[in-house]
């Protein structure tokens, strides 16, 4: 059983498209491009919005830094509550937390959106560590977002063998491996098809039920 367990937030603990990709659009919107399709912006889900912004529009840094704040923009005061917490991960939650478990979050999401989230959502109680990207742009990698939170977790260098990390994209599984830990990939969130097995994962779940069943077997 893993003591320490670090979760991402977005496509892990909460479904939050509909307010990333309504977000995006907006973005989008104030150079002159339409995008009506949100199902074709699911890739801005889990990576740093500069990177998807220049990844899969060709902008350049600059403009990307436009487009993030743009986003963020309606982001602040509406995406961010666009979202829904997945069924079974309260409870889940709770039933680590009774087990003894030390929850925390490591999320490339801004942290002062995501301490708001998990707040509105009524989750925030159950994490220790809330660790997120600065709005600046520091620590957006997820190595870095990892490393801060087993440091939060004084979990590292040397105290990893009981630490596992959750999240549903490769950066999730590749922040992980940077440090040694263990790595659950959950393919109900928003990884392309065999993302989590090329990238490693040591366990890939299909729901909240299983990762449960793993997290306390």
């Amino acid at each position: 059983m893993y003591h320490y367990i670090l979760f991402d937030l977005d496509g892990t603990l909460t479904d939050p498209k509909l307010g990333i990709t309504r977000c995006v659009q907006y973005a989008l919107r104030k150079f002159g491009i339409e995008e009506p399709d949100q199902n074709k912006l699911e890739p801005f889900i889990g990576p740093p919005l500069l990177d998807s912004f220049q990844e899969f529009y060709g902008f350049d840094e600059e403009k990307g830094w436009q487009a993030v704040a743009y986003y963020r923009e309606r982001f602040s005061t509406k995406g961010l509550f666009e979202n829904e917490v997945y069924p079974g991960i309260a409870p889940m939650l709770a039933k680590l937390q009774e087990a003894g478990c030390h929850l925390a979050v490591a999320s490339s999401k801004p942290e002062v959106f995501v301490k708001e989230i998990l707040e509105h959502f009524k989750l925030l109680s159950y994490f220790e560590v809330v660790v997120g990207s600065e709005l600046d742009g520091n620590r957006v990698r997820k190595e870095d977002v990892v490393e801060e939170a087993l440091r939060q977790m004084q979990r590292l260098p040397q105290h990893v063998e009981d630490v596992v990390m959750v999240g549903d994209r490769k950066f999730d599984i590749q922040g992980a491996k940077r440090f040694g830990i263990a790595s659950i990939g959950v393919s109900y969130g928003y990884g392309a098809q065999g993302e989590l097995e090329g990238a490693g994962a040591d366990k890939i779940v299909g729901n909240v039920e299983e990762l449960e069943k793993v997290l306390l077997q």
